[in-house]
């Protein structure tokens, strides 16, 4: 994440900034775009900005990331607004324009970059802490949904198609195997494995939407614990990030992945897997939060599959990292060796757990 201070001053003076950089850090979170904090002095206080550069790699048309994010964000202050809510610009991201006006900058090089103001007072999780945390999470992202279930404008853009398409992972998966262009099979034998016995239900949220039984969203697809922000002195969800991948989609892939990444005790990378379990207490909060929020409008179909989404998505992610390790490493940045290798086995074994309390999980969500 090498960013030259030169280059980061030259990049913040296309945004709408009065004031001077002081400094800059960059931020280890998430697995594709590349962040700083930057620092600035205005009027002798110092203000926080996030500049972040998106991974063109994986994001093949930015600028129709950043009109999804603007379209999203300024939908969801409207509501804030029409509410009359308190501390707006703590509960939906706050793009800052180019001096031109624009959303984003494209440097010499075609990189693009854009700016957020800094949400002070609040922090995120690797894993939720608490079942509070968990209603937390569950809450802010089915108010998500809420706020975007009627976006005016027509469809969103597919940022990244066939994000959640689990039959095409799987045979993205089966062609690396088959390929084995780099020799890394022979080290992956019993994830690999794992995931051919599971191929029978990638495609059971997929007929259900072809076939009408379950309804298009608009939704958030990377509902990661740590893409909330909570108040720090409160504990309160306030505010959704990481809107690149916001697009038509189905809900129960953004519960799905909150059940992924919020009801296991440890992090998506856990190297000792007697750590990994999925936790029912967890859980039931998760689902209360959630359902607190998308109780009215989500249908008796998507309801059905609360618990089946968590086994699904997880297992998808787990996919992704077993193909992106077969592969090289080419989609999802790594730390170390093996790191993908270790996000794969932390995912089945999760899926694992899943399955084991998968029907106790689904009778307590048909309750609420």
């Amino acid at each position: 994440m090498a960013c030259p201070e030169k280059q980061l001053q030259r990049i913040s003076k296309q945004f709408q900034i009065c004031g001077e950089l002081i400094h800059a850090v960059p931020l280890r979170i998430g697995h594709i775009n590349e962040t700083w904090s930057a620092t600035y002095s205005q009027g002798g206080a110092r203000v926080r900005y996030i500049h972040q550069k998106l991974n063109r790699s994986v994001f093949r048309n930015p600028p129709a990331v950043m009109k999804n994010v603007v379209r999203v964000t300024g939908h969801i202050r409207e509501k804030l607004e029409a509410r009359k809510a308190s501390d707006i610009t703590r509960r939906c991201l706050v793009l800052i324009p180019t001096w031109d006006g624009h959303s984003c900058y494209r440097d010499a090089k075609g990189e693009y970059w854009r700016t957020f103001i800094f949400v002070e007072g609040a922090r995120t999780f690797q894993a939720a802490q608490s079942p509070r945390q968990a209603f937390e999470a569950g809450r802010a992202f089915g108010e998500f949904q809420v706020h975007l279930v009627d976006l005016p404008g027509g469809r969103l853009l597919e940022t990244i198609p066939d994000f959640h398409n689990t039959r095409k992972r799987f045979a993205s998966f089966q062609k690396a195997v088959a390929n084995d262009r780099f020799n890394r099979a022979r080290n992956a034998r019993p994830e690999i494995n794992f995931a051919l016995e599971r191929e029978g239900f990638v495609d059971v949220i997929l007929n259900a939407m072809a076939g009408g039984r379950l309804p298009e969203r608009v939704t958030h697809n990377d509902t990661k614990f740590n893409n909330v922000m909570l108040d720090s002195k409160t504990g309160r969800a306030l505010c959704v990030v990481d809107l690149d991948t916001v697009m038509p989609g189905c809900a129960l892939y953004d519960f799905g992945d909150m059940v992924r990444s919020t009801t296991s005790p440890v992090c998506e990378d856990e190297r000792d897997l007697s750590r990994i379990r999925m936790q029912m207490p967890m859980f039931r909060k998760l689902a209360e939060g959630y359902l607190s929020a998308v109780g009215r409008f989500l249908t008796r179909g998507e309801r059905s599959l609360m618990a089946f989404s968590g086994k699904l998505i997880t297992f998808e992610l787990g996919l992704r990292f077993l193909t992106d390790y077969l592969t090289r490493d080419s989609y999802f940045r790594v730390h170390r060796p093996g790191h993908n290798l270790d996000r794969c086995r932390a995912q089945f074994k999760l899926v694992e757990s899943i399955e084991r309390q998968e029907e106790k999980m689904q009778a307590y969500a048909d309750r609420l």
